[in-house]
């Protein structure tokens, strides 16, 4: 993750030791080589770079090929997986088809959420004997405890059947780990949250230094949707009702609709008033092929991801120099007509078929390809690096895992979709691209969900969460009971006690 200047690059090796090594120019602190877990939290410098290390696996949204964005997007009825050819990248592409099973889904998705919440654990060990001030300590901790719990919210959705981690384990005793209900889980989730909530700031005071940084808002934001999953919606309606303010107003943290939807999205985007929990990118980290997905990768890979492949204008040709990529994600028909009239389209949707048969460019077509990309995310040459590293590893898009629309949406569908608030707040939403008032429901704040969010992942996990995965998914080979989560992977089952998930 960076802190806008800051880059965490390294592993965490549980109970064991720290590898920590910083890019210069976003670092000031510059430990480097390795350190053992009981001598390294001497002070607050080093206890800063555990807090960042915490939040490097925020990266897991955008920065390596299995990411939440392309990945989640592949399981929803709006995006194909796409990519050179049916074999390009086994994860994504028996997750679009839900074939996947214990030896096809990326193990990524559970180690990496599993490493934030280890290093959370070591850190939250550690700082109680930490010789710091003590209110930067009670903000390191709630950094950590919100963290924690964002990472198990992530993996209960992904798995649903976990086991919970709340203090460091020695590698030994990781083989006799077994999965909890998920309420217990769920229950741990909300105690973090809500211990965090009192010594977080309610706005981050220079976000040059600090963009990206946990709020009261953004945890309440978290909290929200967690209370929402369980069907806690009178809970979850206060906490989003904090965090929204007044519909199309400014809230008490600060948060605002932009007043221009395509603003959300390109290279240099980031930290606006819209923007609740964001990942920072940057193109300066100089990533190459050798150490790209090692937890060294601070580019938005993303980007490369959904780019067409052999991307050309013809010779004078007014279309967007986008810069191409490996066509994974391409647009479903169905989306494609879903958006058809709709001011976002264009900010959402490149039509490349309609701008080669208009003679304005040539593309190489590839899997699953309908001529139409996810524009959202497409890089355009001007965004490509000159620095060192592989270019298309090093895309400095910021994306976002939580926006104020979205939270806009959900409190207006944890109100039963009626009443005034719920039609302001999706008025509020429809009113920033000039839509006119149409009467609230849950059907249609489902429908403002699909077309305000497209393509940012979240697609998927609003046909499970309202259980109409089962029938939209159905053409897909979705099994109901069964691919409302993923499997676990083969290699935690091996010399364990975890147990596969149901039907796989």
């Amino acid at each position: 993750m960076k802190l806008k200047s800051i880059s965490y690059l390294g592993a965490v090796l549980v109970g064991i030791t720290f590898m920590l090594s910083c890019s210069k120019e976003y670092l000031e602190i510059k430990p480097q080589g390795f350190f053992l877990e009981d001598n390294y939290y001497g002070n607050a410098d080093q206890a800063y770079t555990g807090v960042v290390a915490v939040y490097d696996i925020l990266g897991k949204q955008a920065k390596t090929f299995d990411n939440m964005i392309t990945f989640m997007n592949a399981g929803s009825d709006d995006f194909n997986a796409g990519g050179g050819g049916p074999s390009d990248g086994a994860g994504i592409q028996s997750f679009n088809n839900f074939t996947i099973d214990a030896s096809t889904v990326p193990p990524s998705f559970w180690n990496d959420y599993f490493q934030g919440v280890f290093r959370a654990n070591v850190l939250l060990q550690k700082l109680p004997e930490v010789s710091m001030d003590e209110n930067l300590k009670a903000r390191f901790a709630a950094e950590a405890k919100a963290l924690r719990a964002f990472y198990n919210f992530q993996l209960i959705k992904l798995f649903k059947n976990i086991p919970l981690f709340t203090e460091p384990v020695s590698a030994n005793d990781i083989y006799n780990v077994e999965q909890v209900e998920p309420e217990v889980v769920y229950a741990q989730i909300e105690t973090d949250l809500l211990e965090a909530i009192a010594d977080l700031p309610n706005t981050i005071a220079d976000l040059d230094i600090d963009g990206g940084r946990l709020t009261k808002g953004a945890v309440q934001a978290i909290l929200g949707k967690v209370y929402l999953y369980q069907g806690k919606n009178t809970l979850a309606a206060e906490q989003l009702a904090d965090v929204n303010g007044t519909p199309g107003g400014t809230s008490m943290y600060g948060y605002k609709l932009l007043d221009n939807y395509g603003d959300l999205f390109g290279g240099d985007v980031g930290f606006n008033s819209e923007a609740i929990l964001e990942v920072a990118a940057t193109n300066e980290a100089n990533v190459h092929w050798g150490n790209w997905g090692g937890g060294q990768n601070e580019g938005n890979t993303v980007n490369q991801m959904v780019g067409p492949r052999g991307y050309s204008r013809t010779e004078g040709s007014t279309a967007p120099d986008y810069a191409g990529g490996w066509s994974f994600n391409t647009v479903t028909q169905d989306l494609y007509d879903a958006m058809q009239g709709d001011p976002r389209f264009d900010t959402t949707i490149a039509d490349l078929a309609a701008l080669e048969a208009a003679g304005e460019i040539t593309y190489t077509p590839a899997n699953q390809d309908t001529g139409y990309f996810l524009k959202k995310f497409m890089p355009l040459k001007s965004d490509i690096t000159t620095g060192g590293g592989e270019p298309v590893l090093n895309y400095a898009q910021n994306v976002y895992i939580i926006r104020l629309a979205d939270t806009y949406l959900l409190e207006a569908e944890v109100l039963g979709g009626t009443g005034a608030r719920a039609q302001a707040l999706l008025d509020a939403v429809r009113a920033r691209v000039d839509l006119p008032s149409i009467p609230v429901s849950l059907d249609a704040i489902a429908r403002e969900r699909r077309l305000e969010l497209a393509g940012e992942g979240h697609r998927f996990f609003d046909l499970v969460r309202t259980g109409r995965a089962a029938t939209v998914l159905q053409s897909r080979g979705f099994t109901a009971g069964k691919n409302e989560i993923l499997p676990i992977p083969l290699n935690e089952l091996e010399n364990t006690l975890i147990v596969q998930n149901p039907g796989y």
